[in-house]
């Protein structure tokens, strides 16, 4: 593959402004909430009929990793999770602007996004086809071993309250099996709502769940002022010093690969990807009791897998023809509509396309640096306007997000779930294990019940498949290793 002929292709007149045009976008979509990466593609899909295809796929790829890390820009300011990808950096970033460090932690975010994008870009380039091959090899089994890998986290989360805990993801998991079953195509739980067919809205859900509950409980507690600017002015973005770099350097190593593994699973996407390093990374820790409350390595290993998973996702649709994300899904009709089918053949018969992609796809990992700074400045301002007034604009754009995802059902669900976690959280009930039963139940219920159709019922075929197996020994060794250590503390 030509590196260089795919950089000069790029930085032509033709290409680069697309490029630069598809950061911007895309850090516009992602940072705000019910407006992520999939529905900016989805959305500008037919404007792009006019581009060339390189210039078009080069928009989309830039507009979708941009997209990825903007969602940790008000996650981290307002706990506002601009997409779904920023959920565990909402939980462990706003802590930070609690405190008056905003501008660290945005500093943290953008760096270790762009430095897990650029890792994942370099396996674009050498072990692509290899990689997707692995993918292929997942089947029911091992995605049931891979959720429940991931809900193995919550006894991480919660081991000072594990009932707490157990309960929050017993709600999650509960609301993951509202609307049309998977497998037999009845309706579950939907009540006679036609919205709650296709399952719980995620979005307007998380909207709920973090903006808007968030101010209901600061109006309902009378905390109304803003205590979290730095020096009572605009918060400064604080890029990592190198020691802070350094202490940290395996966190993004060992998230970035996590990320593009999972990403380059089809459906598993980069929100499991986030929730999953940030599990690892709480699990690695030998000081588990900063999780939560504002620690830097739960920022640096969520942002970093998301971006990475991300980029990952590019390697099945490029390699395989097999889209490894819905964004990537609907970005396939990118190259639809100009003629042209992702896969092995693309390789041999778009040589200097692929090169140019791929290049366009490390550039917006290295961009995102530069274009962040003037949109965490941005969005940092707006922590000097009132709190009742940014109060009002906060929920003004959580209804508009929901909005953006059907009628105005979308809205009363995401007022229900704001009033849950207002409740939940005046109880001391963690909002994290709900995210994870929303996100991973889905993934639970339909591979478990797959794996035991096709195997006629037998358990076994889950100790069958090595994969599957080791990864139910580590997700059972994370799942009691927190309990142990509580009892015997």
């Amino acid at each position: 593959m030509d590196i260089l002929a795919g950089l000069l292709l790029v930085a032509s007149p033709e290409v680069l402004p697309f490029l630069l045009l598809g950061v911007v976008v895309g850090l516009a979509f992602g940072a705000l909430p019910g407006l992520d990466a999939t529905t900016g593609v989805a959305l500008l899909l037919p404007v792009t009929y006019v581009f060339s295809p390189l210039a078009a796929l080069v928009f989309f790829c830039a507009l979708y990793i941009a997209g990825v890390f903007a969602g940790s820009i008000t996650a981290i300011l307002f706990r506002v999770p601009g997409s779904s990808e920023a959920i565990m950096t909402a939980i462990e970033g706003h802590q930070f602007t609690l405190r008056g460090e905003s501008g660290r932690a945005l500093g943290f975010a953008m760096v270790c996004s762009a430095i897990g994008g650029l890792i994942a870009s370099a396996a674009l380039f050498t072990v692509a086809p290899y990689l997707a091959s692995i993918a292929l090899k997942f089947g029911p089994t091992e995605y049931f071993a891979l959720a429940l890998l991931g809900l193995s986290c919550i006894s991480a989360m919660t081991a000072e309250n594990f009932a707490k805990g157990i309960f929050a993801s017993l709600i999650g998991l509960f609301l993951a099996t509202v609307g049309i079953d998977a497998i037999t195509g009845g309706k579950r739980f939907d009540f006679g709502v036609s919205t709650l067919l296709s399952g719980v809205p995620f979005v307007p859900a998380i909207i709920g769940l973090f903006a808007a509950s968030e101010v209901y409980r600061r109006i309902a507690v009378g905390d109304v002022a803003w205590r979290r600017t730095e020096g009572g002015g605009q918060p400064n973005l604080k890029l990592p010093r190198m020691i802070e770099f350094l202490r940290i350097r395996w966190t993004i190593l060992r998230s970035s690969l996590l990320g593009l593994a999972v990403g380059i699973l089809p459906g598993a996407g980069a929100t499991t990807a986030s929730i999953l390093a940030y599990n690892l990374e709480v699990q690695a820790s030998k000081d588990r009791s900063g999780f939560g409350t504002g620690k830097v390595e739960g920022i640096a290993a969520p942002e970093s897998a998301n971006n990475a998973a991300a980029v990952g996702a590019m390697i099945p649709l490029l390699a395989l023809g097999i889209p490894g994300s819905g964004t990537t899904a609907v970005l396939m009709g990118a190259f639809l509509v100009h003629n042209l089918v992702p896969g092995p053949l693309l390789f041999v018969q778009q040589p200097d396309l692929v090169s140019g992609l791929l290049v366009g796809i490390t550039l917006s990992n290295i961009l995102i640096l530069l274009f962040a700074l003037l949109f965490v400045r941005l969005f940092a301002r707006l922590m000097l306007v009132p709190y009742p007034i940014l109060a009002t604009g906060i929920l003004s754009i959580s209804v508009t997000g929901a909005l953006a995802f059907g009628d105005t059902n979308m809205v009363m669900i995401m007022l229900c779930f704001a009033v849950l976690g207002m409740v939940l959280e005046a109880l001391e009930y963690p909002l994290a294990p709900i995210v994870l039963g929303l996100v991973l139940g889905p993934i639970v219920e339909t591979s478990l019940r797959r794996a035991l159709l096709i195997s006629d019922y037998d358990p076994w075929v889950f100790f069958e498949r090595p994969i599957s197996a080791a990864l139910l020994a580590v997700a059972a060794l994370f799942f009691v290793a927190p309990i142990v250590r509580a009892f015997r503390a």
